[in-house]
């Protein structure tokens, strides 16, 4: 290291997603260090690394998606096996932080995971986080080293500016957050687009009735666009959607940054009114996902330029811009 720069720095990926790790190394100019992540045939954990990392400035890119605990596993393992080579600088890129929906005790005695897997990175060795669009912007404060939090909705932003420049999509557009939780999102995104927002209020009078949903905005005969953090069942964001169809709405798109999509998420999208939903590369999108209906778009450059930047020792601030 020289004037708090790093002379060298290398990209390592673990098996949760390692076309994207390809993807933001190819961008930076530098191959995929050597390591290998293997099992024993008991299911324990195996980490190989293949090249020195001491005093290197070592990126270890891994989401903890599903299978979460595995994948997790692995970046902890993987950050322990740098800290005992005497690598310079550790920094965990964790496009999905997995466990961040767990983040405060709703009912009594729940744990608060999102803090407990914050702790395990840091007593690991990571010395950094970059993440993008955490479930909730306070898990940063969970961690005692600096966590940098990117943000998914420039890029969501870019995206269907450039389809309604196209005439792709009618400009006629709102942008609608599925639930209460997602205003802010819907608020950001509007900003982007420079158009109106809408908001679906779900309520469910009282048990095992039928949930009511009203639409608070002018949603008749426009191009709605749902916005969320992440889409994992899909029934909210569908919900959403035959809602907005059913007070009017033209055509409803939908975005998200974390395709989770588990459960009955693909058979719930086919059959819905959202005409395409676009989501990010956060987590990699299995073969048997891949339907006409889900486009997918690469966090890989703004992920390259935050870690160009963090090497360099040089402001992030821009990228939020």
């Amino acid at each position: 290291m020289k004037n708090g720069v790093y002379s060298d720095y290398k990209i390592f990926a673990g098996n949760a997603n390692p076309v994207l790790a390809e993807e933001i190394a190819a961008i930076l100019g530098k191959p995929l260090g050597k390591a290998t992540v293997n099992k024993f045939s008991d299911g324990e954990i195996s980490v190989s690394l293949w090249e020195s990392v001491r005093g290197v400035d070592v990126y270890i890119v891994q989401s903890t998606c599903n299978p979460t605990n595995d994948n997790f596993m692995e970046l902890l393992i993987m950050i322990d096996a740098m800290k005992r080579a005497s690598a310079g600088r550790i920094n965990a890129v964790i496009p999905y932080y997995g466990y961040a929906r767990q983040d405060r005790k709703s009912k009594a005695r729940d744990p608060i995971t999102a803090k407990l897997t914050a702790d395990l990175l840091s007593v690991a060795g990571a010395d950094r986080v970059i993440s993008m669009d955490l479930h909730a912007a306070q898990i940063q404060g969970y961690f005692d080293i600096p966590v940098d939090h990117l943000l998914g909705i420039p890029i969501l932003g870019k995206y269907f500016r450039e389809q309604i420049k196209a005439g792709a999509i009618d400009d006629n557009v709102v942008v609608a957050a599925p639930d209460l939780g997602s205003v802010l999102r819907a608020r950001s995104l509007s900003n982007h687009l420079d158009c109106p927002i809408a908001i679906v209020d779900k309520r469910r009078p009282k048990p095992n009735v039928s949930e009511i949903m009203n639409i608070i905005g002018d949603v008749e005969g426009k191009t709605v666009i749902l916005v969320d953090d992440m889409v994992d069942t899909a029934g909210t964001i569908t919900n959403a959607a035959a809602a907005l169809k059913k007070l009017g709405a033209k055509e409803v798109y939908a975005c998200a940054t974390h395709g989770v999509l588990s459960g009955p998420a693909i058979d719930r999208i086919k059959d819905s009114e959202i005409e395409r939903m676009i989501l990010l590369n956060t987590i990699p999108l299995m073969a048997e996902k891949r339907i006409d209906k889900i486009k997918t778009l690469s966090v890989a450059p703004l992920f390259a330029m935050a870690i160009k930047k963090v090497v360099l020792n040089e402001s992030l601030s821009e990228i939020f811009e």
